[in-house]
């Protein structure tokens, strides 16, 4: 897989963080975890539950030795978030971001949280009914 970078663009891969002084390109060889400086969310940015699920994977991204630390934490988080959201698509969401990180697919996992965003972002703002409509 090719990667480039601009100058000073972060890339996190296998917990190590890697900041080049110039434009690069880089090609992985093998299977490694990693994630782009674009897809960083800071702590200060977890403002929301969905955004705090988001926070939480990413950390076992970017900190494999802290994983069952962190999973017990994004366990906790679905758990709760199970319980307050009503929202069928936010429900499902969850189902398959718990199944993608039991199988260790973190990186598809905050994509489906990404996708959820502005999911979450309607309920808050209320422009999306807050509870599910039965069919």
């Amino acid at each position: 897989m090719h990667i480039t970078l601009r100058a000073n663009e972060k890339i996190y891969i296998n917990g190590a963080v890697l900041k080049p002084d110039r434009k690069v390109s880089i090609e992985l060889l093998n299977d490694a975890v990693f994630l782009l400086q674009a897809h960083v969310m800071g702590e200060a940015e977890a403002t929301t539950p969905m955004r705090q699920l988001y926070y939480i994977v990413q950390l076992m991204l970017m900190e494999p030795t802290d994983l069952a630390i962190n999973h017990t934490v994004f366990d906790q988080q679905c758990i709760a978030m199970a319980g307050v959201y009503r929202d069928v698509t936010i429900l499902e969401g969850l189902a398959r971001i718990s199944g993608l990180v039991s199988r260790k697919r973190h990186f598809e996992a905050l994509k489906v949280i990404r996708s959820l965003l502005p999911n979450e972002q309607q309920l808050i703002d209320g422009q999306r009914p807050a509870l599910a409509q039965a069919s």
